[in-house]
């Protein structure tokens, strides 16, 4: 007999719009997750939203043959401004299916191999920038990386350098921020409210992040090469199944769709470095690979896949970060209108019950995890790493709706994070700076301040 799914006590008529804040919803479900485990469920104006944040729940969830990925809530609101792009499309639009195929050969790691230099030597200016502040500095760090990551995504991927390193942050960055908070905030307002009140932020954000997109498109026509890079596939390859090319239309929706999901990374290694300070002994066991692995020498792309311990540093990064915070799931349709029963028939959720895996409580799962809080790299690397459970690996989401851009973030990270650990100091403005996160469709440190210097001898 399924038991009750656990729930806040709520509010009449209201349920439990009170347990969870608009204005930094992620940190919300993290803090109900602590509080009732595996799966819980709050009911808004008599809808009801289930949540799930243990890991056996969630790896359950991810059966392709019972569930799919869920659009809708903040996914549904920022079509508005991508449309029917990879990330926001609905399971029965065909678009999908051709813009995945025109577009994936070129964020394979084959393919991407090919971006590494681009990547370090973006890196490279980033550090040199740091360099040249002088003793006294101190930079935010998500706000630097973010530069970094739009520079890094443009040059790599569309194929022109942005120089957004100096001067006033690129517009594109606050386009990102202020369409991707509107989206998470709609929902939970009275429709007349979006509109009467609301409807211009994410018109004027979509205007501006748009108008990125057509500039690249702009510049590659103006400036014809025989680079091959996913924006020379957008706009002139065509689908090897249907033999359809993408619209203009859709080129723009893609370009615009890619820093936004690109947008974790930064919010990974921001935190990785918060994590790093608290755990120096991390930093020296890390550098004394670097320097076994690299060297004084260039650093190449053959250096990456022998730095074990820098990606344990990501993967335990993006394990306690939870950078990109969680997906939404639904049961597969069927014309059966019986309840879904999950954990071997503990509970039970309707047959169209969409529901949202808060990956803050999955990858701190105790029933996993020793000391789950804790910053850990050797419990990801080798045997340990791959004895775990699959539910606590999908930081970047599951099955054929996986992030499309996995490879590239997972390769700019590694990337990056080894650059800064082997060339430079990192030091708490604020001493007693406690980790607090908040976001939209990621989720990145606040306030988190750093002073920059060159590493010393």
């Amino acid at each position: 007999m399924p038991i009750a799914i656990p729930q806040p006590p709520g509010v009449p008529l209201v349920g439990n719009i009170f347990d969870v804040d608009p204005n930094n919803t992620w940190e919300s479900l993290r803090n109900l997750s602590e509080r009732y485990g595996e799966i819980f469920q709050i009911k808004v104006f008599g809808q009801t939203i289930v949540f799930v944040a243990g890991a056996a729940i969630a790896e359950e969830l991810c059966d392709e043959k019972r569930f799919r990925k869920y659009v809708g809530g903040p996914i549904v609101e920022i079509r508005y401004a991508v449309h029917d792009a990879l990330f926001t499309a609905f399971d029965d639009e065909a678009s999908w299916g051709i813009a995945h195929r025109i577009i994936a050969p070129k964020l394979s790691p084959q393919a991407l191999s090919g971006h590494f230099v681009e990547m370090r030597d973006c890196a490279t200016e980033l550090i040199e920038k740091w360099k040249g502040l002088g003793t006294y500095n101190k930079v935010p760090a998500i706000g630097e990386l973010n530069r970094l990551n739009l520079e890094a995504t443009t040059l790599t991927l569309f194929g022109k350098k942005l120089n957004c390193l100096y001067g006033r942050e690129h517009p594109m960055i606050k386009g990102m921020e202020d369409s991707t908070s509107e989206a998470m905030k709609r929902p939970t307002r009275p429709g007349f409210l979006n509109w009467l009140w609301y409807g211009s932020k994410l018109s004027s954000s979509t205007k501006v992040m748009r108008s990125y997109a057509e500039d690249l498109v702009d510049h590659r026509k103006m400036n014809p090469t025989d680079r091959e890079d996913l924006l020379a596939a957008m706009m002139s390859a065509k689908d090897p199944e249907t033999g359809e090319a993408l619209a203009d239309s859709q080129v723009i929706d893609e370009i615009v769709s890619m820093p936004i999901g690109s947008s974790t990374a930064p919010a990974l290694l921001s935190t990785a470095i918060y994590l790093l300070l608290k755990n120096p002994r991390v930093i020296t066991i890390a550098r004394e690979e670097l320097d076994s692995v690299v060297g004084s020498g260039e650093f190449k792309f053959e250096h990456l896949s022998q730095l074990k311990y820098i990606e344990g540093i990501i993967r335990e990064s993006l394990r306690l970060s939870f950078a990109a915070p969680g997906f939404n799931i639904e049961p597969i349709p069927s014309d059966s209108k019986a309840p879904v029963l999950l954990a071997g028939g503990k509970y039970q959720v309707a047959h169209n019950q969409a529901m949202i895996i808060v990956l803050a409580g999955v990858n701190r799962d105790p029933t996993v995890f020793d000391q789950p809080y804790a910053f850990k790299p050797e419990r990801m690397m080798g045997n340990a790493f791959d004895d775990l459970p699959k539910g606590v690996k999908k930081w970047f989401g599951n099955g054929k709706r996986e992030c499309i851009g996995k490879h590239w973030a997972w390769q700019w990270s590694m990337t990056t994070l080894a650059m800064l650990i082997k060339e430079v100091d990192f030091e708490m403005a604020d001493r007693t700076y406690t980790l607090e996160q908040d976001g939209w469709f990621n989720l990145r440190p606040v306030d988190f301040q750093v002073k920059v210097k060159p590493r010393a001898n």
